[in-house]
């Protein structure tokens, strides 16, 4: 679901070619949920093998991550572990809402409405425990280290960025920001357009950086502040916020309350509204588990390993996945060649 409260947020526009070099922590499930949600066929059904697996995620995964790294990104893959408990609640709403769309697709399927299944399907989507398996051997095999986080992965891969191990966050979700991240980016990808929700037109995306340092200097908050604001507007703890409170007037009531979190949350009757304790909340958000024995280290691809994975197993195309290796083998060499006469 993420932190509703992006329209307060400063974002600056930058592009795949400034990043070069950087090392970007991905929130993987993030991502995956991307691909598994809009790499479909023209109906909505996902993209499958002779087998009928869902390989939806793999072709977002492999062909996003080896252009990526042509343009000599270092990518780090934070995966989710064990979720807090009080994100129990926002785990059965969106099952909810799964079971509704599954009836809803049945229905437009029974009748062909080809618009409403392609609608309906995508809100169906789930990212599998064999799916996510597969997302992290194809990643090894590609060279690119996998950091298994303790709970969320946002939180890990914040961590990473504010401990200097990784210069970004690539997210959809500003979650990162209250976990500490110093620095996240958004809309991390190639394609410069993107399709309209429920249009047939598409709009221009650029990548969007959103430093920590400037939204808590132009919201004129702390960082336990910047937590409490999320919590009014809504989190994955506690799903909805404060009922009629939207960004601009939470804002204007932390403000007024400061660092008074106890006068603050009394007076919105948060316990009431979020059936949860305010500092549980909290507490789960600040004191998000973390690991520090996460090893960072690139390593040449396997093409064997790679092969195994989408063309024997998925059926993918022999021919486009040589090519794609080729040219990232090929990209690795020129930045090493230019590397060494940078030294010399």
């Amino acid at each position: 679901m993420g932190v509703a409260m992006s329209g307060l947020l400063r974002a600056q526009e930058t592009s795949i070619d400034r990043l070069q070099g950087k090392i970007i922590a991905v929130d993987a499930m993030n991502m995956l949920y991307q691909f598994v949600t809009t790499i479909r066929q023209h109906d909505g059904t996902p993209l499958k093998d002779s087998k009928g697996n869902v390989t939806s995620h793999l072709t977002g995964l492999f062909a996003r991550t080896t252009r990526l790294l042509q343009k000599g990104l270092k990518l780090v893959f934070v995966f989710d572990g064990e979720m807090p408990s009080l994100k129990a609640a926002e785990r059965a709403r969106r099952n909810e809402l799964k079971e509704k769309a599954k009836e809803q697709l049945d229905e437009a399927t029974a009748t062909q409405d080809i618009a409403q299944m392609k609608k309906f399907a995508g809100r169906t989507t789930r990212v599998t425990t064999e799916m996510i398996q597969e997302s992290k051997a194809l990643l090894i095999a590609l060279g690119i280290p996998v950091v298994q986080a303790p709970s969320e992965g946002e939180a890990q891969a914040a961590f990473m960025v504010a401990q200097g191990d990784c210069d970004i966050v690539a997210s959809q979700d500003v979650d990162c920001l209250i976990y500490g991240g110093t620095k996240m980016i958004k809309n991390l990808g190639l394609s410069p357009k993107r399709k309209k929700i429920n249009a047939l037109t598409y709009k221009t995306i650029q990548p969007e950086i959103i430093t920590l340092a400037d939204v808590l200097s132009d919201l004129d908050l702390s960082l336990d502040q910047l937590r409490a604001l999320a919590m009014l507007v809504g989190t994955d703890f506690n799903i909805g916020g404060i009922k009629g409170l939207g960004p601009k007037k939470g804002l204007s009531l932390v403000k007024k309350f400061g660092e008074d979190f106890e006068g603050l949350f009394t007076e919105v009757n948060f316990q009431e509204e979020c059936a949860s304790n305010w500092k549980d909340v909290f507490d789960t958000i600040a004191k998000m588990p973390t690991i520090t024995d996460y090893k960072l280290e690139w390593k040449p691809i396997n093409r064997n390993a790679i092969n195994k994975i989408l063309i024997e197993d998925h059926d993918f195309s022999t021919e486009r996945v040589n090519h794609s290796l080729d040219e990232l083998e090929k990209a690795n060499k020129s930045s090493q060649q230019t590397a060494l006469n940078n030294f010399f």
